[in-house]
């Protein structure tokens, strides 16, 4: 068992109230951690001091400020295997997902925001005919509050942590309660890296009512990043209402996966099933709702359900393994009732669908990659997100069709094409109205693009000089010269 404490101000710390909680590892439903259970006097604390640190790390040199982050990051590769480990044990991802994607990210995430914060330039507005000059200043926003989700612990963490501290503001994080580890662990790396104290602090806890409202209520935070639930990115949205403070969401997603006829099927497949089942599907930005063309569509489904068969479902250290267990009990519980829904609704279970009990997977929340054909956009189970190894595909004719299906969704984050005609991949990439659209590949990220949804998917964007303008505000200076 690990003891996991907050960390405020720059020091370790309890709850006041002594309140602690269990955090249990998916993989056997079994004790790992005691965790500190903050709430709002945690909270007080925690923005006391990234208010506190926040004058003089936002009047630091960028390029110290680069410095201290490229340290944070030689310390996240230092301990890539523990790291690596605990997310894996807390979260129930293979290890290598977790070792060789998931850690090595997190460092990208901390070098990229560092070295860009070096870099940005401001804009200058010249009238000389009137003799007045008008320059931008961009001034990091303040104390900001970063609430992340349990499917990509730290990477998605990191993702919010990088830009505000390399763009000047200090940092409250909220972890998820069913993931807490790590960002311990990442906050004492910051501590010996050097980071002042008060710049980052960590507070453990739950949401409505406890340590998230605390932060997304709190009048001295700026501004409040969160990825998770759409229905809590609405309820966050209301709380910090009153307040104004900046927002910025990346939450649900249902997107499709277009598989046009003319596509390269050996690459559209492997696509399509990473696209499915990577992470236990368990991704906002799953395709997972697959669109077939029809003269392809039978070839293609039955090679999908090969190929989701050779999936193996297993323990998450095990090297052999591809999908581990869901988070909980109670989320495979949730999972398994759309399973049972999408057959109420008429939709052909091809493959899975149900839990694995055999030996040692019985004490876990383990289920296999579960495949519907001959699926409808209008059922339920096509339209709601699932957050699990579970495919609904279905048929289309022409690319108009599936352009409307893919557009027919309250959700937007997300999109895949698969195809060899130019024209389609453009034409579809333009017409879905999604935040990102992946033609002929799938979760390929460069760190300098727009990142977030349309609909209920979202709100602003992140990423390069998207994060830039969101982390500061703008400061217009006009000089009377003449």
């Amino acid at each position: 068992m690990r003891q996991v404490q907050h960390v405020i101000g720059g020091r370790v710390v309890s709850s006041a109230s002594g309140a602690t909680f269990t955090s249990v590892s998916p993989i056997d439903n079994q004790p790992i951690a005691e965790v500190a259970e903050g709430g709002a006097a945690e909270i007080d604390l925690a923005v006391a001091a990234a208010r506190d640190a926040f004058p003089a790390w936002s009047r630091l040199d960028p390029t110290e400020r680069k410095r201290a982050l490229h340290r944070v990051a030689d310390g996240v590769d230092a301990r890539r295997d523990e790291l690596a480990e605990w997310e894996t044990r807390d979260m129930g991802k293979p290890l290598a997902l977790s070792r060789d994607k998931d850690m090595p990210r997190v460092a990208q995430n901390l070098r990229f925001f560092a070295d860009w914060a070096e870099q940005v330039a401001t804009s200058a507005y010249a009238k000389p005919w009137d003799g007045v000059l008008t320059y931008e200043l961009r001034e990091p926003l303040g104390v900001v509050g970063a609430i992340s989700p349990w499917n990509f612990p730290l990477m998605l963490l990191s993702w919010k942590v990088a830009p505000a501290l390399a763009f000047g503001c200090t940092v409250v994080a909220k972890p998820a309660e069913q993931t807490p580890v790590t960002a311990s662990i990442f906050a004492e790396i910051c501590q010996q890296a050097g980071l002042p104290d008060g710049v980052f602090n960590v507070v453990h806890g739950f949401g409505p009512g406890a340590a998230g409202e605390a932060l997304t209520t709190h009048e001295d935070v700026e501004a409040i990043t969160f990825t998770g639930e759409s229905a809590t990115g609405q309820a966050i949205m209301a709380a910090a209402a009153p307040t104004m403070k900046k927002l910025s969401f990346e939450m649900g997603g249902r997107s499709a996966n277009i598989v046009c006829a003319d596509a390269d099927l050996d690459a559209a497949l492997a696509g399509s099933l990473r696209g499915s089942f990577v992470n236990q599907g368990e991704v906002c930005l799953a395709g997972s709702r697959l669109l077939v063309q029809r003269p392809v569509y039978e070839e293609f489904v039955s090679r999908f359900v090969e190929g989701a068969q050779g999936w193996t479902v297993g323990d998450p250290f095990d090297p052999q393994t591809r999908i581990g267990p869901l988070i909980s009990e109670e989320h495979l519980d949730k999972v398994l009732s759309y399973v049972e829904l999408a057959q109420e609704e008429g939709a052909k279970l091809l493959t899975g669908g149900h839990r694995l009990t055999d030996g040692a997977l019985a004490h876990g929340n383990y289920l296999p990659p579960t495949v519907f054909a001959d699926a409808d956009n209008s059922m339920r189970s096509c339209r709601e997100e699932i957050f699990g190894p579970v495919q609904m595909v279905m048929p289309f004719d022409e690319v108009d069709e599936a352009i409307a299906i893919a557009n027919d969704s309250d959700y937007g984050l997300a999109g895949l094409v698969w195809t060899q005609d130019l024209a389609t991949a453009h034409r579809v990439a333009a017409e879905v109205r999604t935040g990102t659209m992946w033609v002929n590949c799938f979760f390929v990220r460069d760190l300098r693009a727009p990142f977030g949804g349309y609909k209920d998917s979202g709100l602003g964007r992140e990423g390069g000089d998207h994060s830039y303008r969101f982390f500061t505000e703008a400061k217009s200076v006009v000089m009377q010269l003449a």
